[in-house]
């Protein structure tokens, strides 16, 4: 099984492609930027361009993407939901299947604990997936992490008993 993952930003997004087998494999990561002097209707434009060029070269199966969390600044909030919606959009019209988590379901997931902290999620992140010991980008390893998510989701859901 292979699954594209995205932590939504609007000036940083990180993406993942991960392979499922034997044992969590990184495919490709990159954290893609936008800059901050082009009008957010372009960004948004670029977002929507990297993530259909991505799945359109490593044909993932599934988008999992981060569920908004509200921030207390609200016009960024509100900015990153836009963003996600970029995403979302070019995922289901390229014929994604879509899973959102949440941040807890992320935490909980990966490490165990819903109240793990950032630096204990990348531990374990560069302990579970092969290839990403090298990251260090915050927001790739966010994006790996929700791939992590995906597949623990998906193996529980389809454990036979």
């Amino acid at each position: 099984m292979r699954i594209i993952a995205i932590d939504p930003g609007y000036e940083r997004l990180g993406i993942a492609i991960l392979d499922k087998g034997n044992r969590e494999e990184l495919v490709f990561s990159e954290c893609f930027k936008t800059k901050a002097e082009l009008s957010f209707v372009n960004r948004l434009e670029l977002i929507g361009r990297e993530v259909a060029h991505i799945i359109a070269e490593y044909e993932p199966e599934a988008l999992a993407i981060e569920n908004l969390f509200i921030e207390t600044n609200q016009k960024t909030a509100m900015r990153v939901a836009e963003a996600r919606g970029a995403i979302l959009y070019q995922a289901r019209i390229l014929g994604l299947e879509i899973y959102e988590y949440t941040p807890l379901q992320i935490k909980v997931a990966v490490t165990g604990y819903g109240k793990a902290t950032k630096t204990q999620v990348m531990t374990m992140v560069k302990k579970l997936v092969s290839g990403a010991e090298t990251i260090k980008q915050d927001d790739e390893m966010d994006a790996i992490a929700i791939g992590l998510t995906h597949f623990a989701h998906y193996r529980s859901q389809n454990t036979h008993i």
